[in-house]
């Protein structure tokens, strides 16, 4: 088939109605658009079935997985150039693309079915979240959605994340972009500390423990009695693992267990780093109610979450497809509007809120050139597709922060007493000056 770049290049221009910002090349060897700058490569015409049965992102998503898809010379302006022309178009350019009646996307289906080959569509890859039961956020499906993204091996994540298995926004303080990720990780959990006002014995519950590296933070610096909880059992055991290399077993215990399922309040203090997108907006009320709960008058939150800019109408939020089929399934991401409000109903005073946007697309870089320096051990610990979807997912993820898509804030809240005494300091950021 003669020049197959150029006509997919053509009939992509049509339907956004302006050029293509990369360069395409083809299964038959063409190339289409400007030079200079990154490719776009369409390994296989099945790329392209799979673009007709799940127009939008999932069907681009399928092909890069299964590598149908790839990218040659930088993903991230890739990336950045796509953001602009296909998630930041006007309207009427996301309509025309969802809707299946739209006459001009019907031609351009009927392009695409003489230019795909056989018109059976493919099986979906391997790594595709399948079989979910019962409803969305229920504890069994919740088990389901984090097992599907942490049970993938603690060597894969050792490889992605570095030493410190911290798998959250990091915070770059005293040494700015130049410091290593170990270092603003570390930075990371002491600031949460520190928001905390951890002291010797204080009890800590850490929501989504993770590896265990905030515990470990918590008891090795400040002496706290942590609880760490998580549903992933690959985590509990490594957590379990360094606790006991480090000698603070008498300090941490680390549990398999549902926020729902926590009874044994009160606790001086609380941290939820990274947890509450796998929360649910249907149970997020619920979530601080229990948070809320199990602090002592006094007590403090520190809740670190990613965030989304406001939807028009609200009403029409959709999960992203690609990362509720391959990253985090069932993930929900709030407005920080929304989040402050919640914390506040459910009896919080929010006390501070930090936005770091800037930082986690740092994070992400970081952790992309972990995965992509050691991208054959990466493949031999998982698969080709779950390298690609890390990172696809994580490079995309960054050039979202930069765009300030989405961003990510750390909410301090009090379980403020009836005498109105909160215990924080007058000047609310002295935690920022280590003394």
């Amino acid at each position: 088939m003669a020049d197959a770049a150029s006509r997919l290049t053509s009939l992509a221009e049509e339907l956004l109605g302006g050029p293509l910002p990369v360069r395409l090349r083809a299964w038959d060897g063409s190339e289409a658009g400007p030079v200079g700058g990154p490719v776009l490569i369409v390994r296989d015409r099945r790329a392209l079935r799979r673009m007709i049965w799940k127009p939008g992102e999932l069907g681009l998503a399928r092909a890069w997985v299964a590598g149908e898809l790839d990218v040659e010379g930088d993903l991230y302006a890739l990336l950045d150039g796509l953001s602009g022309l296909l998630w930041e178009r006007d309207e009427d350019t996301r309509g025309l693309l969802a809707s299946a009646r739209d006459p001009r996307l019907r031609a351009a289906a009927g392009a695409l079915l003489k230019l795909s080959g056989p018109p059976l569509p493919p099986q979906p890859p391997a790594e595709e979240m399948r079989g979910r039961s019962g409803g969305r956020h229920t504890r069994r499906r919740d088990k389901q959605a984090i097992s599907h993204h942490y049970d993938v091996g603690n060597d894969f994540y050792e490889l992605v994340l570095g030493p410190s298995m911290v798998y959250s926004c990091a915070y770059w303080a005293s040494d700015g972009p130049d410091a290593t990720l170990e270092d603003a990780q570390r930075d990371k959990l002491d600031l949460i500390a520190r928001k905390l006002n951890l002291k010797e014995g204080d009890r800590l519950l850490d929501v989504g423990c993770g590896w265990g590296s905030m515990a470990l933070h918590a008891a090795r610096e400040y002496g706290a009695r942590v609880v760490g909880i998580t549903l992933s059992r690959e985590q509990a055991a490594y957590a379990r693992k360094r606790i006991a290399e480090e000698g603070l077993t008498e300090l941490i215990e680390i549990r398999v267990q549902d926020y729902r399922d926590v009874t044994d309040g009160p606790y001086d203090a609380i941290s939820s780093i990274g947890m509450a997108e796998h929360v649910g907006a249907v149970r997020y009320r619920e979530y601080a109610d229990i948070l809320y709960g199990l602090l002592k008058p006094g007590g403090r939150l520190l809740n670190h979450q990613i965030s989304r800019r406001p939807e028009p109408d609200e009403k029409a939020y959709e999960i992203d497809p690609f990362i509720d089929a391959y990253v985090f399934p069932d993930g929900e991401l709030a407005p920080m509007g929304r989040t402050l409000s919640t914390l506040e109903d459910a009896g919080f005073e929010v006390r501070d809120v930090e936005a770091i946007r800037e930082h986690y697309a740092l994070t992400l870089r970081r952790w992309v050139a972990n995965l992509e320096r050691q991208w054959d051990r990466a493949v031999r610990l998982t698969s080709p597709g779950r390298a690609r979807i890390w990172r696809l997912y994580m490079a995309a993820s960054a050039v979202s922060f930069e765009r300030n898509r989405i961003g990510v804030n750390q909410f301090l809240a009090v379980k403020t007493p009836v005498s109105g005494k909160s215990g924080t300091a007058l000047r609310p950021r002295v935690w920022n000056e280590k003394t």
